[in-house]
């Protein structure tokens, strides 16, 4: 038994819990503990540090959950492998390092609910800025003091030269900082790598305060349950070398992200009262949003086969790795040192899209998350998915064991507007990698392949090929309806005392792009609300859109086929 009392517990080393952890124990008066499930991030583990290691530990019991979604019915039945960082910084240790906010109508979307007035854009651009060290230095949307270095991707391969002359072919704009006045439009992309190495939340928050004498981490530490005397949440009961132990404090903090932080609550009691107690766990509280709302995206590699021997591919050769590892190790550089995500944009499907709704990742390389390339040699490929899908799903705890995983259940391609939106998708991505800037490299679409024509082919390709974009998110939603599960204002569980949760689950609609930066930007000003300091004062700031006369409010509430609310 953990006999000490702390201020606050917070339940996962991810994201969020190492921005929680670096603020709140800066204040010498707090005791912060940090439980952590998986292993602790060794600096030298070339898997977890190096950029172009990340298809290692995604799939790896070492680092990785290994989720995957029950059986999809609109994806011919296939369970979708669902990785999540298992290592301390949780997902920003596997991740692919690529640095977005989303579009400030995202924020604006948040903002117009009601409740969520603090959370438009305005409100939320001091923290974007608070959280970041951008090398191509400080402005009105950027920052340049924070913990989280993020630097410009080089895009020095020849073939990011024909992309980005491709876009332009097919009628994009280039844009100078996707992070910045516009989203929309293509530019070298802000990834989380420094002077070569992967820079995740744990590296950025946790490691440089680690010597500070009121602040515990503690690794392989499985929590099992929040424990309550009555509906006050007063400590967490956990797994260790095989034992139970108890923590006490006066604040539970729930950081496990989209799919861990519902599971803890259901394994507590709270939740919705008949599925909790169809699967035997006792109710404490009922909250029936808990678990609902999930939502994600979903992506697919339109890949091609190139003419020139110009592609990274022979970097990613076994016999090419040793090099590849001691260029890495010695000197920080070399194909080791990239992520390869280094380039992409956002566009619009349609013109009656209120923002854009299709994200393009650019790699000079055709491979997968997990390594596997097609057969041949060079090619290069972009992502592309729907960002702003309607489908929603859940996380439902099957067993009061800790130890066995929750059903989660995505829909992905189960409404007609995400459908519409996929074939979309599919031949916005054809026509840019199809025009004549390509035309000297090109040596034919590998993927889906020139028989999948007609929307039926394209659909029935998504199904059989498509896999997650890894951003589960809003499962333990933000609002003050009956549906939501935390109380905007003080990141408090509705109804409880003692008890908050801050990561991913709280977003009330998913972003855009990748959810790493909106997540560490909801921990930062979560900490401000946790410690009752003054919120940092709103910066109206303009912002591309491309309907000019409409108002943010109009458009964050425009019947655009965009993600809507389940409550």
């Amino acid at each position: 038994m953990t006999d000490r009392l702390y201020d606050y517990v917070i339940v996962g080393g991810g994201s969020a819990g190492c921005v929680l952890a670096n603020r709140l124990s800066a204040d010498p008066s707090n005791n912060v503990l940090v439980l952590e499930a998986g292993r602790p991030d060794s600096l030298w583990d070339v898997y977890i540090h190096m950029p172009a290691a990340l298809s290692f530990p995604i799939g790896s019991r070492r680092y990785d959950w290994r989720y995957e979604s029950e059986p999809e019915p609109f994806m011919d039945g296939r369970r979708i492998a669902h990785a999540r960082g298992k290592v301390l910084g949780g997902s920003s240790s596997i991740n692919g390092m690529i640095f977005q906010r989303g579009n400030p109508l995202d924020f604006e979307k948040w903002g117009a609910e009601p409740g969520l007035e603090q959370w438009g854009y305005a409100h939320c651009l001091p923290y974007f800025k608070r959280m970041e060290r951008s090398l191509e230095g400080a402005n009105e949307y950027r920052g340049d003091g924070g913990p989280l270095v993020v630097e410009r991707g080089p895009a020095t391969n020849p073939l990011f030269a024909a992309f980005f002359e491709a876009v332009q072919q097919a009628g994009h704009p280039l844009t100078a900082d996707v992070n910045g006045q516009r989203q929309e439009g293509f530019a070298r992309f802000d990834r989380n790598v420094h002077r070569g190495r992967r820079l995740s939340a744990a590296r950025a928050y946790l490691h440089p305060v680690r010597e500070r004498p009121n602040f515990d981490v503690t690794c392989r530490a499985l929590v099992t349950r929040v424990l309550f005397e009555g509906t006050r949440a007063v400590g967490v009961e956990y797994v260790k070398a095989g034992g139970f132990e108890r923590a006490y404090a006066e604040e539970v903090i729930l950081c496990g992200g989209a799919i861990n932080s519902p599971q803890v609550l259901q394994l507590s009691g709270v939740g919705d009262p008949d599925h909790l107690r169809s699967v035997g766990v006792e109710v404490v509280h009922e909250l029936p949003g808990v678990g609902e709302n999930l939502q994600d995206h979903l992506e697919v590699y339109v890949q091609h086969a190139c003419t020139k021997p110009i592609s990274v591919a022979p970097a990613m050769k076994w016999w090419n790795r040793p090099r590849v590892g001691f260029e890495w190790l010695f000197f920080r550089r070399g194909p080791g040192a990239t992520n390869h995500f280094e380039a992409g944009g956002f566009i619009r499907s349609n013109d009656d899209v209120a923002y854009p709704n299709l994200m393009f990742h650019f790699l000079p390389l055709a491979i997968r998350y997990d390594g596997t390339q097609p057969a041949g040699g060079h090619g290069y490929q972009v992502h592309v998915g729907p960002m702003n899908s309607d489908a929603r799903g859940s996380v439902k705890i099957t067993s009061p064991n800790a130890h066995v995983h929750p059903a989660l259940r995505f829909n992905y391609l189960s409404t007609e507007q995400d459908r519409r939106e996929w074939v979309e998708a599919v031949r916005c991505a054809r026509h840019i990698l199809g025009q004549s800037a390509f035309s000297e490299l090109d040596a034919g679409e590998i993927s889906p392949g020139p028989e999948v024509q007609t929307d039926e082919q394209i659909l029935d390709w998504v199904a059989r090929d498509a896999e997650t974009a890894l951003h589960p998110s809003c499962t333990c939603r933000m609002g003050v309806d009956d549906m939501s599960v935390v109380d905007p204002s003080t990141m408090r569980v509705h109804g409880l005392e003692g008890l908050r949760v801050v990561d991913a689950s709280v977003m009330p609609h998913v972003t855009n792009a990748n959810i790493y930066a909106p997540v560490m930007m909801i921990a930062e000003k979560a900490a401000d609300l946790i410690r009752g300091a003054t919120p940092m004062l709103p910066r109206k700031v303009d912002f591309y859109r491309h309907r000019a006369t409409v108002s943010a409010s109009e458009e964050s509430q425009s019947p655009e086929p965009r993600s809507s609310r389940t409550s």
